[in-house]
């Protein structure tokens, strides 16, 4: 029997998919500044909260591949999405630091596996497609963590208790996880099979090895590099954003929460762009001008502390590392001779395990310093792009050859 996948509509469903991850955690980092007053906690406490996420990441970090093999891409999205969306919940009505903590820890947990679930799945839809596509599914990552971000700031600014305003959001995010599912099913669970996606379905085939050839090493660790000196923009202004905009600035919590979101909303049209444009110039191009643009925000935010500075500051970073991080998945995804899942999990794990010092590093170089010196990272880290971006050179091509 053959059985075929919509590319349109599988295309709208793993869209939908990214949007609820964006959005589930990014409810909560407008709130940061609240969380860290409640536990009263220093900056370089706080750094090492932030930073329980990733930790969690990297302890999950062997199970996406194996899980996807068995399991499907899909039905391991939604799963792991109800879990993150309970932990979400749970960090809202913690009354202590540790269960706090603890839901953190199960957050990170699950968004490791989903993360890597749906870049799997995103590029089996691309390859589908036909042309490039993973960029606007990023997109709509960002779009739902704006959207989830201006809900958060709208809350802090309307003190809404965080008790009834995360449990909403999880319960909402968790009700369209279920309608993406249900959109984007593959045949046969969407566990991979030796055809390309959309042909004859075989249910017997064996499981590949999860051993990594010889060599693999050589080609997934400068990705991984570059995967991690983009993203960095990204995860300084989810950790650090409104506090920086809070201390530093001067501003209220409310319009603290809005830095973020700014970042966000400009890496999401980033990454609306970032599909024509690496049709027209190359990923190569669109990286090396996209990591000046990180470097040019870094230094508006650090030397020049106004409002209006910062915000453009972290849009044009926003801007910058929109198709980074894309890249490097579609990149890694790629790979030749690697197992189903490998090359992206791998670079998501590894990535998770550069977060889980960064925080820690800007939390305490501030208190040895300032806040404004610990953030001075977003600039080393778009120079970094700018001289990295050449290893995403084997796929800049279309993504069906």
């Amino acid at each position: 029997m053959t059985t075929t996948l919509n590319p349109v509509r599988a295309r709208i469903g793993i869209s939908l998919m990214f949007f609820t991850n964006g959005a589930l955690f990014a409810g909560l980092l407008p709130r940061y500044p609240e969380v860290k007053d409640a536990f009263e906690l220093s900056n370089t406490a706080f750094g090492f909260m932030v930073a329980i996420g990733p930790l969690a990441s990297m302890l999950a970090s062997s199970l996406p591949a194996p899980i996807i093999r068995r399991y499907g891409a899909v039905p391991t999205m939604m799963a792991w999405t109800v879990a993150m969306g309970a932990a979400i919940a749970l960090a809202g009505v913690a009354p202590h630091f540790v269960l706090f903590a603890l839901a953190l820890a199960v957050a990170g947990f699950s968004d490791a596996i989903v993360d890597a679930a749906q870049n799997v799945h995103g590029v089996r839809v691309e390859d589908a497609y036909g042309k490039t596509i993973i960029n606007s599914l990023h997109a709509l990552w960002s779009l739902g963590a704006t959207a989830g971000g201006l809900v958060g700031a709208w809350a802090a600014s309307q003190r809404i208790p965080l008790g009834i305003h995360l449990p909403v959001s999880a319960l909402v995010m968790v009700a369209l996880v279920f309608l993406a599912g249900w959109l984007t099913r593959l045949p046969n669970g969407g566990r991979p099979t030796p055809q390309a996606v959309g042909e004859t379905d075989t249910h017997d085939a064996p499981a590949p090895s999860t051993k990594l050839p010889k060599g693999a090493w050589a080609l997934i660790l400068p990705i991984v590099v570059l995967a991690i000196a983009g993203a960095l923009t990204e995860d300084i202004a989810a950790n650090w954003a409104a506090l920086y905009l809070v201390q530093v600035v001067g501003v209220t919590g409310g319009v603290g929460g809005l830095g973020y979101a700014t970042m966000l909303g400009a890496q999401f049209i980033g990454r609306i762009l970032g599909d024509p444009s690496t049709d027209t110039w190359g990923r190569v191009a669109v990286i090396r001008v996209g990591g000046a643009m990180i470097a040019v925000g870094g230094v508006l935010i650090v030397f020049f502390p106004s409002l209006p500075t910062v915000m453009i500051g972290y849009a044009l970073a926003g801007y910058g590392c929109a198709t980074i991080v894309p890249a490097a998945y579609a990149a890694a995804g790629r790979l030749p001779g690697l197992p189903e899942g490998a090359g992206i999990t791998y670079v998501s794990w590894l990535m998770r395990i550069a977060f889980l010092a960064t925080s820690p590093i800007v939390g305490t170089v501030a208190d040895l310093t300032n806040l404004r010196v610990g953030l001075f990272l977003l600039v080393l880290s778009g120079v970094a792009v700018v001289w990295l971006a050449r290893v995403v050179r084997p796929v800049d091509h279309d993504p069906t050859t």
